[in-house]
């Protein structure tokens, strides 16, 4: 990182540069707003709008797409006209009105595109923000893409319990409201704190012709990048399944009522995957500290093979229950659902984190945001295939549609076990396309 560019020295916060406190609370509250409106999306869909559970399905899968398709055009506009500020600020400005516009049924449909185009500038503009808080060497930023992560599970664990309670309890309504606030909220941090934040080049024509191109090496870089996202769709088919069936097992699948005879509302269940990751990344990122010291590297794309591999192993699990409670004409027990929950995110952090921080530190010179974006894209395909995996949910046995889930997660564990025997030294510590040494 030049030092033209990098955030003005000084008093650090929390042992990092102040701009990543600012990056992190930002996305905190985008994130709020984002998984509380995710929370209840399918219930107010199958509930108040009356939609099948196929259609909403269907609709929950092309939303959720849709917002990991813009991204890559909010990038190329980022780091090609707007800058990543100005596209930070339009982005949550339309944001917040498709949140707001969620409040009103006849405008159901263009909230979902306000939302999913707003997203494409704010997502990769922020995201692409934490490498270039760092110069050249700081070893600080191996781990500012894990803390990153946790910001972005705090809003997601906040986000249910606030918007999920409003909506169950008051209507659907409230919770989208609530949302809308939390993104006015992150708009409000982002302003505040800039000055923490990257210097950005100026921008115009000069500005244009002066981008660095894209070498041979820079090239190679990217088409593999753009290989390891092909496989990543592949295990978002089986991840975003948390939002969609799982949430609809939530309802019908599990026995929620305590002993006391208090009934756990269903969208609690969606704060435990945030909550994990606030127990589980210290643990991690410390014994990936201590391992690091002693020269223990594992390849990258092996860690995330072991990452996938959990996630298509918990899957198989929750199969499993299903399928017994099923046979015995009961409801499964609404700590499967929790402990579910625990190893899937524990798979997780083995796997999103880690591709997040290997896409911002692999990125060609002037390509950040557009290589950030490809990330997100990723999850475009993903959610599609989410999507449509989520049609068969009531075309089949409940527990077999968790197998084949984890048998979908497994198969993206083996792709990138191959690619990674392919590339060896990618992630390994001190490489040029390297992250944090993140090992089992």
């Amino acid at each position: 990182m030049s030092p033209a560019t990098c955030p003005a020295t000084g008093k650090n916060w929390f042992g990092h540069p102040r701009g990543l406190t600012v990056l992190f609370l930002t996305e905190m509250w985008e994130m709020f707003s984002f998984f509380g409106m995710r929370a209840i999306l399918v219930y107010y869909m199958t509930m108040h709008l009356d939609m099948g559970q196929e259609y909403a399905s269907l609709v929950y899968g092309a939303y959720a797409a849709f917002v990991y398709f813009t991204p890559v055009f909010g990038g190329m506009l980022a780091d090609r006209w707007l800058g990543k500020e100005r596209a930070v600020v339009i982005g949550a400005v339309t944001m917040a009105f498709g949140h707001f516009m969620m409040s009103f049924d006849a405008l159901f449909y263009p909230a979902l595109c306000m939302i999913a185009l707003g997203n494409g500038l704010f997502l990769p503009s922020l995201a692409s923000q934490v490498e270039g808080l760092y110069r050249d060497g700081d070893t600080r930023s191996k781990s500012a893409y894990s803390i990153y992560y946790v910001g972005i599970n705090l809003g997601g664990f906040l986000s249910p319990l606030v918007c999920g309670t409003l909506g169950e309890a008051y209507g659907w309504h409230w919770g989208f409201t609530a949302a809308g606030i939390g993104m006015l909220l992150s708009l409000v941090i982002y302003l505040a704190g800039r000055r923490y934040l990257p210097r950005e080049p100026a921008r115009g024509a000069g500005a244009r012709a002066a981008r660095p191109r894209m070498d041979q090496a820079a090239r190679k870089r990217f088409a593999l990048l753009v290989g390891i996202a092909a496989i990543v769709v592949v295990f978002r088919g089986a991840y975003e399944q948390n939002g969609n069936t799982i949430a609809l097992w939530a309802d019908t699948g599990i026995d929620r009522q305590l002993a006391s005879g208090w009934v756990i509302p269903m969208t609690w269940f969606q704060s435990i995957n945030s909550l994990a990751v606030f127990i589980f990344t210290p643990i991690l990122v410390a014994r990936w500290a201590r391992l690091a010291k002693r020269g223990l590297d594992t390849p990258l794309l092996a860690r995330m093979a072991f990452g996938a591999t959990i996630v298509g192993a918990s899957y198989v699990a929750l199969g499993l229950v299903t399928a017994w409670s099923e046979a015995h004409g009961t409801r499964a027990s609404w700590i499967w659902l929790f402990v579910w929950f625990v190893v899937f995110t524990i798979g997780e952090l083995y796997i999103l984190p880690v591709g997040l921080a290997l896409f911002g530190r692999m990125a060609p010179e002037g390509f950040r945001a557009t290589s950030i974006a490809t990330w997100f894209f990723a999850g475009f395909f993903g959610n599609l295939l989410a999507g449509a995996l989520g049609t068969l949910w009531s075309q089949m046995n409940h527990g077999l549609f968790f197998v084949l889930v984890g048998a979908v997660s497994g198969l993206s564990a083996a792709l990138l076990y191959m690619l990674g025997r392919r590339h060896r030294g990618v992630g390994r510590h001190g490489d040029a396309g390297g992250t944090p040494v993140l090992v089992g």
